[in-house]
């Protein structure tokens, strides 16, 4: 259940359409919902802005399937979103829940997985780049990209203009110039984020990918490169982790966006 639901559950009780009965039987389900192997957050669109998304990687796709359903079930237009699934996930949970899209997007190491989306959020204003260093870094941008379409923000995507090649950043930054946030996705050693950093004045989260020679130590060195960057104010996630840098520039446009409409 997300505000715009429990605001319209409350003015239903207020106008006599909906009893208090019902309302708290709706209501009692809000904390979670106890599934046996899941408790599903039905409060975390109250207090994040956006709802739980359910990680594929280590679930049945039985449990894929339900798990996404008793989100979907509870009022609310929050997108419902599964990360990372394989085949048999896709196919179950597909077939429990009709609607959703199938977007190929993977996690670097762990490709050829998928991010579906149920109940898209309507396109919004704001401007996101996702910039890769390199073309083998293609599957964590996507998968963050799929995550920001899945929250109504289509990204500018620029490919493929890693640091070996200076010009083709550079030759890009004017459309850097005008974006609210940058997304940057390198593996290697990580330089093209500090690039960018010093580049635009727009929040920039790096995402460190597992592509690299011996010394890449599977993203560890893009990782460490890029928390040791000298340009200043730069976030950070996790080795592959495209899902997570779509959720930090989520709430980072979201509290923009409720700080205009409280102007």
């Amino acid at each position: 259940m997300d505000a715009d639901a429990l605001r319209e559950l409350l003015e239903s009780v207020r106008s006599g359409a909906v009893g208090p009965d019902e309302a708290v039987a709706r209501l009692r389900r809000l904390p979670f919902a106890d599934l046996g192997y899941a408790r599903v957050d039905h409060h975390r669109a109250l207090r994040q802005g956006m709802a739980e998304t359910v990680y594929g990687p280590g679930k049945a796709p039985e449990q894929c399937a339900a798990i996404v359903a008793e989100l979907l079930a509870q009022p609310g237009s929050s997108p419902v979103l599964l990360s990372r699934a394989d085949a048999e996930q896709v196919a179950a949970a597909v077939a429990a829940n009709p609607g959703g899209d199938v977007i190929e997007a993977g996690g670097g190491s762990v490709d050829r997985l998928h991010t579906i989306v149920w109940r898209p959020a309507p396109v919004r204003s704001e401007r996101i780049a996702v910039v890769t260093a390199g073309t083998a870094d293609l599957p964590v941008a996507d998968e963050c990209a799929a995550t920001l379409v899945a929250h109504g923000l289509v990204p500018l995507r620029i490919t493929d203009v890693g640091v070996a090649g200076l010009h083709r950043i550079l030759d890009a930054a004017e459309e850097l110039m005008d974006v609210d946030a940058v997304v940057v996705v390198a593996g290697m050693e990580g330089a093209l984020a500090s690039v960018v950093g010093g580049l635009v004045a727009v929040p920039v989260v790096a995402v460190p990918t597992s592509v690299g020679y011996g010394s890449g130590l599977a993203g560890v060195t893009a990782l460490l490169g890029m928390l040791a960057s000298c340009a200043s104010g730069l976030t950070v996630v996790g080795i592959d982790n495209g899902f997570g840098a779509a959720i930090a520039v989520l709430r980072m446009v979201n509290v923009v966006a409720g700080e205009r409409s409280r102007a």
